[in-house]
């Protein structure tokens, strides 16, 4: 029986044959055959209709996964003090993430040199300077239903945590509308998939344009914006991450990182923080984590914390900015850091989901959508770092909260059986 591609191997595919593809076109001379059968005819129905079929999931998936991520926290209110630790930790580790993320991307600026602003559908919406006050007045939705229809994303991010939120306060009596919101939670991740279907196509289509205008210069700028994530995910992990251990807890990382290791193998293998959460929970224990608070942090940190992501969705907005000729200003960082802390609640660890994600925070800040086509097929190679980032990201926490709560056995972590390696 022949072994069928998996859909990165499509998508790669559809990358190198949209450079090929896209290089010939550009020798060809202008006329009928390369300006209005190939690149506005067969490549746009392709690539626009792929972003457009993007767009569309954009509302109802970020509005439902976040009502059904923040509903199912009922046990912050049951373990109080630890719960009400591990949220603030990683709600503020992802807004340093994205915050990090926009400093490197501006410093690097990967998207500099390359002109796509004349692929642009839609003209650009970036809004006039408004103070900090209005901005986080502009989150409370007046009419929720209007933010629903005209894709207001930070306003659906309050109405939804809030409506998540209440809904875990009653407990039982919201049983009936939880199950209707895990539902269609479950509908949404299966139009995802379906949509991913047609990512091969829609990526070899949006390459192929990009590389039919841009020529060679498209291929200088990816590697640029690879080297701004992977140099932000670094600098999050052994900075970041590194420092808060060192910080709050006092202890050495040797054993941490010769524990984590087994870990990392897991997730940059499969790029699922799902998949490793069973050896997470165990190596932690085996570091002096109590079951007790291993078993609330990771679990809770595979839903709600996402810090890789956030700093691929900071690099990614100055990147798309910058192709598009498009300046950013203050109120737009600020609104990418509230959307994509906010947005990493509920987050679903799904193929697909973190490029709708993405499409998300650049349109709360009115930036052109089709720039993710670009980056989606690189996209896959960064995305078991980023996994691996996440992750360590949760057994920071672990270690943190465990160390505050006197719950960390420190003779068990410096043990030699706490960094021996262990079967995967």
């Amino acid at each position: 029986m022949k072994k069928k591609l998996s859909l990165t191997y499509k998508i790669f595919i559809g990358i190198f044959l949209g450079i090929i593809f896209g290089l010939t076109i550009k020798n060809l001379p202008n006329g009928t055959l390369k300006n209005t059968i190939l690149l506005d005819g067969i490549l746009k129905i392709f690539g626009s209709g792929f972003i457009n079929s993007i767009k569309m999931l954009v509302v109802p998936l970020v509005f439902v996964s976040l009502v059904c991520g923040s509903s199912s926290m009922g046990d912050i209110k049951k373990l109080g003090r630890i719960g009400i630790k591990t949220l603030v930790f990683y709600l503020t580790t992802t807004a340093v993430a994205i915050t990090l993320a926009l400093f490197i991307g501006k410093l690097i600026n990967p998207g500099l040199g390359l002109d796509m602003s004349h692929l642009i559908t839609e003209a650009p919406t970036i809004g006039e300077n408004k103070p900090i006050v209005d901005i986080i007045l502009g989150m409370i939705p007046s009419n929720p239903i209007q933010s629903l229809a005209s894709g207001d994303m930070l306003q659906i991010i309050v109405f939804a945590l809030l409506l998540g939120i209440s809904m875990s306060a009653i407990g039982e009596k919201a049983a009936p509308l939880r199950k209707l919101f895990e539902c269609a939670n479950d509908v949404c991740m299966k139009m995802v998939s379906i949509i991913m279907l047609l990512a091969p196509y829609g990526v070899f289509a949006l390459i192929s344009n990009t590389f039919a205008t841009t020529g060679f210069e498209a291929i200088l700028s990816l590697v640029k914006y690879m080297f701004a994530v992977s140099l932000t995910l670094v600098l999050q992990a052994f900075i970041v991450y590194a420092g808060m251990i060192k910080f709050f807890t006092g202890l050495k990382l040797k054993p941490f990182l010769k524990k984590f290791a087994n870990i990392a193998a897991v997730t940059f293998s499969t790029a699922s923080s799902n998949a490793a959460l069973p050896l997470t929970i165990e190596s932690m224990e085996e570091l002096g984590v109590d079951n007790s608070v291993a078993s609330f942090t990771l679990p809770l940190g595979a839903t709600i914390n996402m810090d890789g992501t956030a700093i691929m969705q900071g690099v990614a907005c100055i990147f798309i900015s910058q192709l598009y000729g498009i300046n950013l200003d203050i109120n737009s960082f600020i609104t990418i850091i509230l959307t994509a802390t906010l947005a990493s609640v509920g987050t679903a660890g799904v193929p697909g989901v973190g490029m709708i994600t993405l499409s998300m925070v650049l349109t709360s800040v009115g930036l052109p959508i089709e720039g993710v086509g670009l980056i989606m097929g690189v996209d896959r190679l960064l995305d078991m770092a980023r996994t691996t980032v996440n992750v360590m990201g949760d057994c920071t926490c672990t270690l943190v909260v465990s160390s505050s709560e006197k719950e960390l056995d420190k003779n068990k972590y410096y043990s030699e059986q706490s960094v021996e390696t262990i079967s995967i």
